[in-house]
């Protein structure tokens, strides 16, 4: 099976320094969803593993982000393209809970589901705790440029071996060329 993980934030919208609190918030990055679309033709199983805390800071329900994720895939579906999944982390911050990237919970509870090693599985992010946790469970950390990528990829923190991409299509055209 060829399984590619992504953050939402900053990776497949637009991402808010005030958080993502409705569906009109929501705004695809031009040529994200295309690029999904594209994976999904080649075979590729697409699952959303995101930290959701907007949630736990009470800024948003679950009916929303429901909404929210709903809007996300109906987008895609408008171009062909599908999630196979969306793992998400509800908890604040300041949580103690695995789940929070740059721990690897959500990553483990997606290996557990597909039952899948997930060495050298393509985890997109575009922030350090996306490529943090994705190390942590031997995935292949891919950064993105877009939302927060530009300045992720001067930090000195960067997992070695991360590869660099200018956007999402960047990283389909890379994986099915």
């Amino acid at each position: 099976m060829k399984l590619i993980i992504h953050d939402r934030d900053g990776v497949i919208n637009y991402d808010s320094e005030q958080f993502i609190k409705s569906p009109d918030e929501w705004r695809p990055i031009p040529g994200s969803l295309e690029a999904i679309a594209l994976l999904n033709r080649w075979g590729w199983r697409v699952v959303v593993a995101s930290n959701q805390s907007a949630v736990g800071r009470g800024l948003i329900d679950m009916d929303t982000l429901n909404a929210i994720h709903d809007k996300m895939t109906k987008s895609l579906a408008q171009v062909g393209g599908r999630l196979d999944a969306i793992f998400f982390c509800p908890h604040p911050a300041d949580s103690t809970c695995n789940c929070r990237k740059p721990k690897p919970g959500l990553f483990i509870d997606i290996r557990e589901r597909y039952n899948i090693d997930l060495t050298d599985v393509p985890m997109v992010g575009d922030s350090l705790r996306d490529l943090q946790a994705a190390k942590a469970v031997g995935g292949l950390p891919c950064l993105v440029l877009t939302g927060k990528g530009a300045k992720t990829r001067e930090d000195p923190k960067l997992p070695p071996q991360t590869l660099i991409f200018d956007n999402l299509a960047g990283v389909a055209a890379h994986l099915t060329a």
